[in-house]
Parts: C-alpha cells; structure tokens; sequence
C-alpha cells in the first residue's frame, strides 16, 4: 500500500513546524508540496529528510515553487511542463519513485478576469492537456496531483455566486480541467465519494475556516494504472486547524501495490 499527498503549504519556512508535526503523525509515503515560495537551497532538506523522506525541489525566489518528498529512491523525469521554454515559473515537477510516475502541480491562480494572467492559466492547462496525451501512451500508473486552482463543480464551492467571476470557477477552467480528466484519468476523490461541501481550501479572511466557507481545488488524478489500485482517498482537514496554518490542507490518496 502507498499512501500519496498533496498540500499547498503557503511558505514552507512558515509551516515547517506544521510540515513536521503532519508528517510524523500522517505518514504518507509520497508528499506533493506546493507554494514553496523559496529557491532549492533555501528549502529545509535536512529537517525533511532526518524523518526519513528524500527530497527533490524546483524552487522560485518569494514565489511558487513545487517538491516532492519520498520515502522510496527518486528519479527525475522533468522539472517543467513542457511546452514553453520561456516559462519560468517553479510550478511542475515529475519524478519516479516507489513505482509510480508522480506529478507535483501548482497550476496558475489566473486572477484578475480577464487578462494575461489568466490567459496564461489556460495556456498552462492546454499545455497540461498535451503532456497527459504523451503520458498516457506510456504503460506507467501516474498520479498527478496538486493545487489546480479549479473547482470542478457547484458542490465542490460553498457559495457558487460568490466566485462567479474568480479565475477558479470560470466555465473556460472548468472546462479544460474536464478535458483533460476526459482523456482517461480519474479525479481519486470524486471517484470515492458522491457528497458535496467538501473543501481543501478555505480563505483566511472574514472567518472563512470557522464558518466552512471553503472550496475544492487540491486534485489527485489518477490514470487508469493507478486508478485500478486506488483503495480510498481523503481530506485531512487537522492542520487547518492549527495555529498559523496554510489556507490550503493536504488531500491523500492510497494505492493498492
């Protein structure tokens, strides 16, 4: 069994202590971490790696920034999406390790509606789209998960009007987000449950935590390899609870061997 993890930790200096206490206490195998905001070298590997896990980090100076913990050898595959040489944002990292082909993803927030930040959010996700093509040719079972920034649909939002015009819920990232499931892959949470009000994120602002005012947009997606394997996946909403804690808490997956 490889239980796998994704968490946009906001800061990894601000949330070590948080990073460490989840990680001795959940134990996942395989971590996804997003929104490093710090360069490789500054990313606290020994900390990370006395509890057991090796390390890999594609960072970016006070911004982005993906790593990927694993408690079983690491080979990287890429250190970008491909598509865009030009693109140097720290926000795409694939590596093998226990088996599986892994994928750590910060996709773009794309706010303000319209603009190029958001034209750049669906370029991003048409890039995504072609590489999953190019994945799925192959015979590896792949898990890529992370911060999609996009809430698939109403139930997965607590407020639908309330994000009307937010770059997470526009029917374009919405649809791409579909298209590239569409091509095979299986979204592990949705795929274990039916039921709606289920969030990973929830805003600091106006009591966004205490009154649940939340939203999905941490994403496991699975190919049909791992999909096969998948044995049940989750939320874990303790650390939101936490002093000082991210926005975001981290979503879990576990495979079958």
């Amino acid at each position: 069994m490889t239980l796998i993890a994704s968490w946009n930790v906001n800061s990894v200096k601000a949330r070590l202590d948080h990073l460490q206490r989840w990680l001795k206490e959940a134990a996942p195998d395989i971590v996804l971490l997003q929104e490093l905001k710090c360069i490789d070298e500054a990313f606290p590997r020994m900390e990370i790696e006395a509890l057991g896990y090796n390390v890999v980090v594609v960072g970016q100076k006070t911004y982005n920034g993906v790593a990927i913990l694993s408690k079983f050898p690491i080979d990287v595959e890429l250190t970008a999406l491909p598509g865009d040489e030009a693109d140097e944002q720290a926000r795409y990292l694939e590596v093998f390790t226990g088996s599986l082909r892994v994928g750590c993803i910060y996709l773009p927030n794309g706010n303000p509606v319209p603009g190029e930040k958001f034209d750049y959010k669906l370029a991003w996700m048409e890039r995504l789209y072609l590489h999953v093509q190019e994945l799925l040719k192959g015979e590896d079972a792949f898990v890529l998960g992370g911060d999609y920034n996009v809430i698939p649909e109403q139930g997965d939002v607590y407020n639908p009007a309330a994000f009307e015009n937010d770059a997470l819920f526009q029917p374009q990232s919405r649809a791409m987000l579909r298209k590239i499931i569409n091509l095979g892959l299986t979204d592990a949470f949705r795929a274990t449950t039916s039921e709606t009000g289920l969030y990973t994120w929830w805003g600091y602002m106006a009591g966004g935590w205490q009154k649940d005012h939340g939203v999905r947009i941490d994403h496991l997606l699975l190919s049909p390899q791992a999909a096969d394997r998948l044995q049940g996946c989750d939320i874990d909403r303790t650390p939101r609870g936490w002093e000082k804690p991210s926005d975001h808490t981290p979503i879990w997956c576990e495979l079958g061997d």
